[in-house]
């Protein structure tokens, strides 16, 4: 039987995330947009009230949340903020790897130490030659004794510079290439490490980008997540699990747009009668209203089907980060133009939710690259 209920306990948790983004997202996005800092204040109060790393299990400080739980939460993260709300959702991506892939001993220690400095971590896989395309990767990870030595340059790397440990890929063997992709952990204030300024970007400037050098770096081999040769497989493990939350968050940020514009058109007349009321403005927030709710349904299915059905998790994670990013930049862009001049302006904050928007259709493999995983999918199947 098909059922598209809710249960009790994940009204409870929408319900928990819409009332932190109300009380601390919303009256500080423009805030910390306008700054592009890091929302320190945002995330400590996140951790205080049990919204951080949520699909962690409780022994490491998390809700055991579900794909779909995690699914509803970022919606909620997204409609407050997309920048702020990945200031979060950013670190559970950095968190996977070590989550699905490391020894107790490295989580126990690790997951302690995040929880008790309130922190964040950064997940490095992106190179200036190498997004996308993770055959690509050229950093190094050679093992001197009962070290490694990471040599190479990381970018567009989020929470980078206020993390307080990096989940990085490198070679520990480049002439064999990905085979030897390997995943370590390697605290952010290791001699060695050099941070770049943080990148400008057109939105979700409350999220910090850096580049980062590894020169040298020492990194003792307990410090590997996993075994050697697996990092590929934690990569790709980790996007299935992370993907619907960038498309929750896109949702979300749909979501607050059109709310934004519907409740903007209705009170604006031109013509003697609001403007929802002329076929042009209406039939736009028909379109908005309905994709919004497809996009929905979309992730929420690839979200349950990670819970539930491993099958179809590659095709479906992809198809969920895709439309409901895509629908993001249509919703946005559509609520700018029904709202005319106020929808450019930073009072109404869409201009900010379309700028938000963009980025989602880029990060954890570009849309672009999504298709080409939907398109592998299908055609493997029978």
């Amino acid at each position: 039987m098909i059922e598209f209920s809710l249960t009790k306990e994940q009204e409870e948790i929408k319900a928990k995330y819409r009332d932190f983004s109300d009380r601390w997202i919303v009256p500080n996005r423009l805030k910390y947009d306008q700054l592009a800092e890091f929302p320190w204040s945002v995330v400590k109060a996140a951790y205080d009230e049990g919204i951080m790393n949520g699909p962690m299990s409780t022994e490491f400080g998390g809700h055991s949340h579900s794909l779909l739980d995690g699914a509803l939460a970022s919606e909620e993260l997204g409609a407050g903020c997309v920048g702020i709300g990945i200031c979060i959702d950013a670190n559970t991506l950095a968190l996977t790897p070590l989550y699905i892939a490391a020894n107790e001993t490295l989580q126990k220690k690790w997951f302690g130490r995040i929880n008790e400095e309130k922190g964040v971590a950064a997940y490095c896989l992106t190179e200036p030659n190498a997004g996308s395309d993770v055959q690509g990767i050229k950093t190094s990870a050679i093992k001197k004794g009962d070290k490694y030595i990471i040599n190479g340059h990381k970018r567009f790397i989020t929470n980078a510079e206020v993390s307080s440990f990096l989940t990085v890929f490198a070679l520990t063997d480049p002439e064999k290439g990905s085979r030897s992709l390997t995943a370590f952990l390697v605290p952010s204030d290791t001699p060695g490490i050099e941070f770049k300024p943080r990148l400008n970007k057109m939105g979700q400037k409350a999220s910090v980008q850096n580049e980062i050098i590894f020169t040298d770096v020492e990194v003792p081999a307990e410090n590997m997540i996993g075994d050697e040769g697996y990092g590929f497989i934690i990569a790709m493990k980790t996007f299935d699990r992370t993907r619907t939350g960038v498309a929750a968050l896109s949702v979300g940020n749909a979501r607050a747009a059109f709310e934004t514009a519907k409740e903007w058109s209705k009170n604006r007349k031109q013509f003697g009668k609001p403007i929802a009321a002329n076929q042009a403005i209406g039939f736009m927030l028909a379109d908005m209203a309905t994709k919004i709710e497809t996009a929905r349904l979309i992730t929420w299915y690839a979200a349950w089907a990670y819970d539930h059905d491993k099958s179809k998790l590659n095709k479906l994670s992809a198809m969920s980060k895709l439309y409901a990013s895509d629908i993001g930049m249509e919703v946005t862009t559509d609520a700018v133009q029904a709202m005319g001049g106020d929808g450019y302006t930073w009072e109404f904050m869409v201009e900010k939710m379309m700028r938000d928007a963009k980025l989602c259709q880029i990060y954890e493999g570009t849309n672009q690259v999504q298709r080409l995983v939907i398109s592998k999918a299908i055609l493997k199947e029978q």
